[in-house]
């Protein structure tokens, strides 16, 4: 990563040749005086944060070959971030040197990965009336690790602070990463990081950065905005040099890139670096680790939620891509809304994992759904999907964790008999040919007819409404290889059997399950009589279903048929969220008291439904 306050800056010094005046260079630093007596080495010294212009404490370690050994050198140069080759500008063998053994010998000793920024340091310059600068010029075209060269004098004291400054501003603000000077351009990785930040930065995602988004954008990098006049001069100097690069008073993609080219030909690297940090990049011009994956503990036992912040920046965020409102993402809007990530996060199972409109794109509940998931199953990638999207810039929060609950343990939930979680998950379990997907895809209100078999998801997540609040119901297919379920399979709020009413075969499969994983756990249960638009036969098992679910405590068989004229009924939905909400009621309770309790969930569930509705509807309006 990138280095801060509190990283040390080892800045090694090596002479092109003898006498070149390098020792004299690090003592005139220090004393601020030319010295008498010059030593063959100085010592190491560390010059303390507070009076360099960077305020980042800088190590200075000189070299002396007749002193020291090579196996000492390439151990200095392995650890040195930034090393200066100092020549003397009135001797032109010194000058040869930096390429005939400095160069290649720093190369072999470094990491390629990893490449130290070099500064050529020109000594003496008050023994020359010229400058050596034409003799320096072509090598440092063709060394690209050369930051910069600087003429000095230890004598008297020209450029000596100004030299250490380059050293620092080289290791905390290279020119490699962002600029190629034998194109004279920026190098494309720079060009995509900016890119990026463009589009996040671009909140109406018009594709120009107006006043008040350049203003906001100011202000998150450099925490002070700008005066209009000011705003004004920045688009002017773009304007002039620009056919496009100021549309409608406002910069665009063209006219943003131009800015940055031009702060680092004038030599203000810091200020795009500054813009590439703020934003996530570390030094290699990749999303940091630490700001895609913020520390987040999750204990046992608990899940992972989105808060009301993370949801209204989603909401704005879809908002945004949503170009012809209909209130769904077509293809081309959700490429878009994707064009922040390093590659396509949502594959075609998605359409089959949440709600879509006719045309099979994915509309706003099912979007937030699909958010909703992710955050469940996976939050560190969730983590680092809000990160792609800006979450903690956009939303002024210190990380993307400051967008995720992590409810309290279930246990406690269990304890206190009350739950504060809005997402719970049902594990589907029955036979191959039971009837598990067309019940998920029923969720979604698809129907015999209306289910696709390509890019099949064993998922599908969407909204309940349970005494009028609005909860996700994630309903799981498990794999149904009876002697292999793990842990996570049978981790779940309420447990879904289901079995073909139709096959005499089917029902043996859920009770078995139900025996060997549930008969002693506090989860609850719910059987499942799918197909039940074919004739029911009796099942080939000890006793019927009606009479298992009445043995073991559970509610009657529940049937169900996706094998409809319309949508399904969503019914049996409520039902299994009101269990995972209250398991203390539906588990081990009579029939007809968890009975009663589910029909005025359920009548609760559709009034609110047909609310909501109404409420989405105005919603809809005012955005």
């Amino acid at each position: 990563g990138h280095l801060d306050n509190g990283t040390l800056i080892n800045c090694s010094f090596s002479p092109a040749s003898a006498k070149v005046g390098k020792t004299s260079l690090i003592m005139s630093l220090v004393s601020e005086e030319f010295p008498d007596l010059v030593p063959y080495r100085a010592e190491e010294i560390t010059i303390p944060a507070d009076v360099t212009p960077e305020r980042v404490p800088t190590h200075i370690v000189d070299y002396s070959e007749a002193e020291q050994t090579d196996e000492q050198l390439f151990q200095e140069i392995s650890k040195a971030n930034v090393i200066c080759i100092v020549y003397s500008v009135n001797n032109k063998k010194s000058i040869e040197k930096v390429t005939s053994h400095w160069i290649p010998l720093i190369t072999e000793n470094t990491d390629k990965d990893s490449r130290v920024p070099l500064i050529l340091v020109g000594n003496k310059s008050d023994l020359v009336e010229h400058s050596s600068m034409e003799t320096v010029l072509p090598i440092m075209n063709q060394y690209s690790e050369i930051e910069t060269c600087v003429e000095c004098s230890a004598k008297n004291l020209k450029n000596i602070s100004e030299l250490f400054y380059y050293a620092q501003k080289a290791v905390l603000h290279p020119t490699g990463p962002l600029y190629c000077p034998e194109k004279k351009d920026m190098k494309p990785l720079c060009v995509k990081a900016l890119a990026r930040i463009f589009k996040v930065s671009d909140l109406d995602n018009d594709g120009i950065l107006n006043d008040n988004e350049l203003n906001f954008f100011q202000r998150t990098c450099f925490n002070t905005p700008l005066e209009h006049q000011a705003l004004e001069d920045v688009k002017n100097v773009v304007r002039k040099n620009l056919i496009d690069g100021v549309h409608d008073n406002g910069l665009t993609l063209k006219g943003f890139l131009f800015l940055h080219m031009l702060f680092i030909q004038r030599g203000r690297h810091e200020t795009t670096w500054t813009v590439l940090r703020r934003f996530g990049y570390d030094d290699d011009l990749e999303l940091n680790q630490d700001y895609l994956f913020p520390p987040l503990k999750v204990p046992p036992d608990c899940t992972t939620e989105l808060n009301y912040n993370a949801y209204l920046f989603l909401q704005s965020v879809f908002d945004k891509h949503d170009k012809d409102r209909d209130c769904a993402l077509s293809p081309e809007e959700l490429e878009d809304l994707f064009d922040v990530f390093p590659y396509m996060p949502w594959g075609a199972d998605v359409n089959n994992t949440v709600c879509t409109n006719e045309r099979g794109w994915i509309t706003y509940q099912g979007y937030l759904s699909q958010w909703t998931l992710t955050t469940y199953l996976d939050v560190q990638r969730c983590l680092e999907y809000l990160g792609y999207l800006g979450y903690s810039i956009i939303a002024e929060q210190e990380s993307q964790a400051d967008g995720i609950t992590v409810t309290r343990d279930k246990k406690i939930d269990l304890q206190k008999k009350q739950t504060q979680r809005s997402v719970f998950r049902c594990n589907v379990f029955g036979e191959v040919g039971s009837g598990k997907s067309g019940f998920l895809q029923a969720f979604l209100g698809r129907n015999l007819s209306t289910i696709k078999e390509e890019h099949r998801s064993y998922y599908a997540i969407s909204t309940t409404y349970v005494y009028g609040q609005e909860k996700y119901l994630l309903l799981h297919e498990v794999f149904p290889d009876f002697d292999y379920l793990s842990d996570s399979d049978l981790a779940c709020d309420v447990v879904c059997l289901v079995y073909d009413a139709s096959n005499p075969y089917s029902f043996e499969y859920c009770a078995k399950v139900f025996k060997q994983y549930f008969m002693d756990s506090k989860t609850p249960c719910m059987m499942i009589a799918a197909k039940s638009d074919l004739p029911e036969v009796k099942q080939m098992y000890g006793c019927s279903p009606l009479e298992f679910c009445r043995r073991h405590k559970m509610p009657p068989p529940q049937s169900f048929t996706c094998n409809t004229a319309g949508d399904p009924s969503r019914e049996i939905y409520t039902k299994l969220t009101t269990m995972a909400m209250y398991p203390y009621v539906s588990r081990h309770s009579s029939d007809r008291k968890s009975a009663t309790f589910w029909l005025r969930a359920s009548v609760g569930a559709t009034v609110f439904a047909v609310l909501g509705v109404a409420m989405y509807r105005v919603l809809l309006k005012s955005r």
